[in-house]
């Protein structure tokens, strides 16, 4: 399926009237815009600039620009003061989220300079110029009496980094969303029986995140493996080597099945033009689709590393919060409670595959496991920490008012001992503490497994879920 591009809308309002009165203003507000525009083309490529919108006439006329063009986030640049009307008609019909750019041209006016200008009218022109706060409480109100959500950037033209950090922020909350938009989840097999707080609505799910949902069975995998050629399943084996550590007690016939698994999971992801994958699968009384699931893990590594994540356990909703992760570039590794270590103020979380394995401390190792504990079969898993340093946890949360929400902490991934079982695990320190993080985390009512990411993104999920119109809470 071909994915049109992510295209951001920009304009700027002023007031037709004041042209005339107050020469060569207009000329500097239009030059103001350019350097918006140039600032956020720099940020992505498409952008569509409907220019100066002074006129109640320009605004249906950039309404209709934006629509035509099938823009997925405006930024309304306020020049200096402008009728809330030259507003309305643009966001009304494009129906988009909407951020208000308030940036002054400078840190201040020059007032001994302003105060020596020849007469009143150079005065008020030179005022109007660093106006733009005004009309924003006007269309803050137009926009809460119409049902608009609205989102403001409040700061300098120039030499602004908190500013330019924001925008760039809301566009690459714009390019999640949009991603999540056009993705497509597989669904394959079915719930873990009793696990009841990863079940999720599906509709639910699309209402928010949009996206289309394939619904898939384990049998198509395991006809997939059958198709696989000698040369493709030791090509898949040679990258297994490649890219992991493999332990010396791996057999070879557990690596050519999970090779084998691995091209047919690629096949799959082909075929249904998938971005991320939930599975889990029982397995009982099918050798084919039992030995298609006990050799799944690095397959579904790979996928993971390469931006299709995949959640085990068929838990949709954290499938959503890795791809969000990965989506902002911060990877989102499926992990879980597995221990408190009290005498370091640290929580130990993992899972037992898969891993993201672009965001491991180190080579992933690879271990034969005799036993998957609480699943069916046995075969080789993944072994990785995520990164030292700062990291992001997020889980996507069905409340019980039939609402999703997403729940953020910061925190660091630390350097110590970890359990050496064949499971992706990795020591996080939370600055409110191991006890604290915990109680506050699971007092929002999770689900059990989340996603970790590498660096500290809250704040760009923040502006997700303002794009989005879902509640964001950040623990910590």
């Amino acid at each position: 399926m071909h994915t049109p591009p992510l295209k951001i809308g920009l304009f700027a309002i002023g007031l037709d009237t004041y042209w005339d009165q107050f020469p060569g203003l207009q000329n500097r507000l239009e030059d103001n815009l350019l350097q918006i525009y140039t600032m956020i083309q720099e940020m992505h490529p498409h952008v569509i600039n409907a220019g100066m919108v002074d006129t109640v006439d320009k605004a249906f006329g950039a309404g209709s620009l934006f629509r035509r063009e099938e823009v997925d986030l405006l930024f309304l640049y306020v020049t200096t003061y402008a009728l809330s009307a030259t507003v309305l008609p643009v966001v009304q019909r494009v129906k988009v989220p909407v951020i208000i750019l308030n940036l002054s041209p400078e840190l201040s006016i020059d007032y001994a300079a302003f105060n020596n200008l020849p007469n009143r009218t150079a005065m008020t022109g030179e005022w109007l110029a660093f106006c733009s706060p005004c009309p924003v409480p006007e269309i803050a109100n137009v926009f809460k009496r119409t049902g608009i959500p609205f989102q403001q950037v409040t700061g300098l033209l120039h030499s602004d980094p908190h500013s330019r950090e924001e925008i760039s922020e809301w566009i690459a909350a714009a390019g999640v969303a949009h991603t999540l938009f056009y993705n497509r989840m597989g669904c394959m097999g079915h719930y873990y029986s009793g696990m009841l707080d990863i079940y999720t609505d599906i509709t639910l799910q699309a209402k928010y995140f949009g996206g289309h949902y394939e619904m898939l069975e384990v049998n198509e995998l395991a006809e997939l493996r059958q198709e696989a050629s000698e040369t493709d399943i030791e090509a898949r084996a040679a990258v297994f080597y490649e890219r992991f550590e493999m332990d010396a007690a791996c057999s070879l016939a557990d690596v050519r099945e999970a090779a084998l698994t691995a091209v047919a999971l690629d096949k799959l992801v082909d075929r249904y033009s998938l971005g991320s994958l939930a599975y889990y699968y029982k397995g009982t009384a099918n050798s084919a689709n039992q030995a298609t699931i006990s050799s799944i893990i690095l397959g579904t590594s790979l996928l993971t590393g390469r931006g299709i994540p995949v959640a085990g356990e068929y838990e949709i909703k954290n499938a959503q919060a890795m791809k969000i992760m990965d989506s902002f570039g911060a990877g989102g590794s499926f992990t879980e409670y597995y221990a408190m270590d009290y005498a370091d103020d640290i929580i130990i979380m993992g899972h037992d595959g898969p891993g993201h394995v672009a965001i491991a401390e180190g080579r992933v190792r690879v271990k034969p496991l005799q036993v998957y504990h609480g699943k069916v079969g046995a075969g080789l898993s993944v072994e990785m920490t995520v990164q030292h340093g700062p990291i992001t946890c997020l889980s996507v949360v069905e409340t019980g008012k039939g609402e999703l929400m997403l729940l953020v902490a910061e925190g660091a991934s630390v350097a110590g001992p970890t359990l050496q079982i064949g499971n992706t695990n990795s020591r996080y320190r939370f600055a409110i503490g191991a006890r604290a993080f915990v109680q506050q985390w699971n007092s929002h009512g999770p689900a059990h497994h989340c996603a970790v990411g590498k660096g500290h993104i809250a704040s760009k999920i923040k502006k997700l879920g303002a794009l989005l119109q879902m509640e964001v809470i950040v623990v910590g």
